[in-house]
């Protein structure tokens, strides 16, 4: 398979995320929504009874929960990947001043480098809520692990959780459907620089990026080098 750089249109196109973060985006997404959708049948009568098997539900919804984390254990090996863990993990001044503008729904330039600050809010949040969910759920499934009084919390703190977990899973499908440049950034690893230059003006895309094909470490641009927006490359201004 040619590689994305071989096409006319790649040589416009910004280097965005490599194969191995796609990956533990897709391998986390699918086991996140089956443990929604199994949690929506184990808790909703009406679907209960038009899937039944609940006993096979209860152990695919347990085992998609216990195996949530290891996607992303196992993606830590890529360097790509732990430089985004760390950009996800660091507020900048600037953040403050997108929350408010998207709070106001203004549609002024907001201040952004490769993730916004929502995006760094849901992946503090839903990181935080998954290690919650793994607790209580064991809690829940290994009974003589804590006393009956531990459990009952559990159970409600689990309960409630799921709920706000499927709600804003479900907010961040909504603002993913609106903004199919970010589809195609997380489904190839290609953005188009237009797209980078608005909604993420204080992002530079340079040679430590890597490739998203996962074929070498070599970029988009031309020479082997990823081409920055407004005509820069790694290296510099032409």
């Amino acid at each position: 398979m040619p590689r994305p750089a071989d096409h006319p249109a790649a040589d416009r196109r910004l280097p965005r995320f490599t194969r191995a973060e796609r990956w533990v985006h897709r391998c986390t997404a699918t086991l996140m929504l089956v443990c929604i959708a199994t949690a929506a049948c184990l808790y909703l009568p009406q679907l209960a009874e038009l899937v039944g098997r609940r006993r096979l539900v209860e152990v695919v919804h347990e085992w998609s929960g216990v195996l949530l984390p290891v996607p992303l254990l196992l993606g830590l090996g890529s360097r790509a990947l732990r430089r985004d863990l760390g950009r996800l993990n660091r507020f900048l001044p600037g953040d403050g001043a997108w929350l408010k503008a998207a709070l106001r729904r203004s549609f002024r330039r907001r201040r952004a480098g490769k993730f916004n600050a929502g995006q760094k809010l849901f992946a503090s949040w839903i990181a935080g809520a998954t290690l919650v969910m793994l607790g209580t759920g064991l809690l829940m499934w290994f009974t003589h692990l804590a006393p009956l009084a531990w459990r009952t919390g559990a159970t409600f703190v689990h309960d409630w959780l799921a709920l706000a977990i499927g709600v804003v899973v479900a907010g961040h499908l909504y603002m993913a459907l609106g903004d199919p440049e970010a589809r195609r950034g997380m489904r190839t690893g290609w953005v188009d620089p237009d797209w980078a230059a608005r909604e993420h003006p204080e992002w530079e895309p340079a040679e430590e990026e890597g490739d998203p094909t996962g074929v070498s470490d070599a970029g988009a641009g031309s020479g082997g080098r990823p081409r920055g927006r407004r005509g820069r490359t790694a290296t510099g201004r032409r």
